[in-house]
Formats: C-alpha cells, structure tokens, sequence
C-alpha cells in the first residue's frame, strides 16, 4: 500500500500513525510539506516553499483562499514532482485547513482521499463572540468568517473520508456532511508521557524545580486570549499571595495562533503580563517560551495544579497529555473540554471566572492529596480511549484499510 500524507508542519497529528505504518513493510510512505516539515524514518519527505505572500489587494472577504491558492500552487509543483517518480499513492490523508487538498485530486485521480477535518468556523456557540471582553464581529466580520470555510468544504466535498478527532469537532460541521466524516483521535504515547514523582526541572536562569514542590502549570502554543492566558494571568496574583512558596511555569510563544491580533505594538502575552506586574514577586513567574518536548514533559510531571483554558473551540493535544502524567487539572467549562473531563476527573470551573480559578489552584496547592484520585481517574480515561499505540493507530490502521474498499 502505498501511502501519501500532506501536511505543511507534517508529521502533526500523524506523527503516531506514520511510526506505526513505517514498520510495515508492504508500506510505502511519502510525505509533503512546508520548509518546517520534519523528516521520519522510512517516509519519503518533499518540501515546498512558500514565501510570505502579500494580499493587500485581494478582497478581504478572499484573502485566505488566495492564501490557500498560493499554497496550494506550490503543493501542485511538489506533487507533480512526486508522480514523476513513479510513486502512485493508494491513499492521501491530508489535512483541509491551508489549501494543501486543492490540486491532489488532479494530480492523483485514483486515490482515495482521506481529509482531516478540524474545525468548521460559525458566527454563534463557538469560538467567535463568546468572549464578551472583545468586541463582537461586524457585519463585514461574519462575512469573511463564513468564506474562511470556502476551503474546508471544498476539502470534505473531494475526498472520499473524512476524519476528526473529538465528537465536538465534528458537531462544528454542518449536520448534512457530518455523516462523512469518523472520529478517530491521533492519541497520545501513554507511556512516555506519566507521573514521575522524581521528575526535575532546571529553569533558564539555573532554579530547579521539582515535583512535589508547588507548582502551577500552564501550556499553549501561544499564549493569547482563545487559550485562556488572560484569565490564568488575573487569577495568579492571589494564588501567589495566598501560597508564598508556589512559583507559576508558562510554557508558550508570544504570537498569535488562534483569534484576534493584540493591539499594534504589543502581545497578548506583554499586556497581560503588564496588567498583574505591579501586583506579583515576578522571581516566582516563569515564561519558558517554546520549549524542546523533553522540557514541556517536565513541566507537565512536576505540576501540582495544571490549568487549561480554552474557547469553544479545537482541544488541545497538551490537555490529553496533562491527563496522562496525571495533572491535578482545573480546567474550563466549555465543550471541548466536558468531552474529556467532569468533576470525577478535574476540577471544572467557569471560563470567565479568574476567581474561582485561583480558589480551586489554590485549594489544590494546599493539599494536593484529596486530588490524586481524580488525577489518577483522568489518566485512566487516558489509557482507555486515547492511548495512541494500543487504541488509536489500530482505529486509523483499520480507517484506512476500510477506506481502501
């Protein structure tokens, strides 16, 4: 069987599937990316250029599919060069959100398509409007929100399957393509990613901390609003006064992934940390930036109280992670987050209420004891239904055999 994958940071969410597929030997496997497309044994790696583009005088309503355009020209190229070779892929899983799905059907007419279906942007009961601190989108807003799902319904209209990994995700498509499309989480490596009561973490400037200290975690790939930064940051002033010996780890970039740019000249992370400045010991307030995997599972396995927040809207890998290294969890009452976690396996608390947060991490901080069965319950939900070798790469093992009848 030969197998193509596409996807502009791949490996992504294959990463596990891809291993598995590796170590078979009537597999063959290639892969096509951007410039930050890393390469993995056994798999054939193509990359693309795409230099930054500028659309000022696209419409706006059609600036992201002419993005998408751009990208998906250059994907054409790298697919062509690929068919060049000979290879003749039996099926394509690509994921739907940058226009990299545009040309494969052309360029690969007998393969079957396997889409990734992530998100299906909406006006209303998601992401957009539900924070009352922004302001709501204008009319001209919901315009170019709705044409920002031209590509993914282009994508899941093509192929043949359509994949997603959470029920809520698929909920987010309209109801009449939803039937395309199965759930099949990518999973998470049960087995590296667990509790280490002898874990230690050096910080930049040479403090080690350890598990069992008091520590307060938090995890995004930047840090900004969807993700919930700007309540965790009001909540820390007084789990800082009220714990004296608790330190806080971020581990984040100060871009922008998801949502509304920060005001010009400034980030999310900046203005937010400038707002709770004048009211905390910065010595015990530590940014780690992005960070190597090695570094980001330490922060998860030292973690007393570990936080997640987030909009309506795609979950996080890192909160499935945080619940298999067993993190004393407070997390946001969102949809999203209640597919995985309730008050057996987390301590669940309103989005908007910093408050409450910092009771509940305070709380735990105190005495995280009370709160091992609940972690240990998380981490059970874990290994039942999100363990990536012995549960997940079988279900998209057995997907994509069937995709193939």
């Amino acid at each position: 069987m030969n197998i193509l994958f596409v996807h502009n940071n791949f490996p992504a969410q294959y990463k596990h599937l891809v291993e598995a597929l590796a170590k078979e030997p009537d597999c063959k496997i290639a892969a096509i990316g951007a410039r930050t497309a890393q390469p993995m044994p056994g798999v054939d790696l193509h990359r693309y250029d795409l230099e930054k583009q500028d659309v000022v005088l696209t419409h706006p309503f059609a600036r992201r599919f002419d993005l998408e355009c751009r990208r998906a020209e250059q994907v054409l190229y790298t697919a062509s060069f690929l068919a060049g070779t000979g290879f003749r892929p039996d099926i394509i899983v690509v994921h739907s959100g940058w226009g990299e799905n545009l040309p494969l059907r052309a360029i690969f007419p007998k393969a079957r398509i396997i889409s990734y279906c992530e998100f299906y942007y909406r006006p209303h009961g998601q992401d957009v409007n539900f924070d009352p601190e922004f302001p709501e989108l204008s009319a001209d807003g919901l315009v170019a929100l709705a044409a920002k799902n031209a590509n993914g319904l282009l994508a899941l209209i093509d192929c043949d399957h359509g994949l997603t990994p959470t029920v809520w995700q698929q909920s987010t498509y309209p109801k009449e393509l939803q039937s395309k499309i199965s759930i099949v989480h990518e999973g998470v490596d049960v087995d590296l990613v667990r509790a280490d009561s002898n874990a230690e973490l050096k910080l930049p400037l040479g403090r080690v901390l350890r598990a069992g200290d008091e520590i307060v975690t938090f995890v995004s790939r930047n840090l900004e609003p969807l993700r919930g930064y700007h309540i965790f940051m009001r909540a820390i002033p007084r789990i800082l006064r009220e714990r004296p010996n608790a330190h806080v780890v971020i581990v984040g970039g100060d871009q922008v992934s998801y949502g509304a740019l920060p005001p010009p000249g400034t980030t999310w992370k900046a203005l937010y940390f400038n707002e709770i400045a004048g009211q905390i010991d910065r010595r015990r307030i530590h940014f780690l930036g992005h960070t190597s995997y090695q570094t980001y599972l330490k922060v998860l396995q030292i973690s007393t109280a570990h936080v997640y927040l987030t909009y309506p809207f795609v979950l996080s890998w890192s909160l499935v992670e945080a619940m298999s290294a067993e993190c004393n969890i407070v997390a946001s009452d969102t949809a999203p987050v209640r597919e995985l976690l309730d008050n057996d396996s987390a301590s669940i608390v309103s989005f908007f209420d910093h408050a409450a947060l910092a009771a509940q991490v305070v709380e735990i901080l105190r005495d995280p004891k009370p709160f091992r069965a609940r972690a240990q319950q998380a981490r059970a939900k874990v290994v039942a239904a999100y363990d990536a070798k012995r549960i997940c790469v079988p279900k998209l093992r057995a997907f994509l055999t069937a995709s193939q009848a």
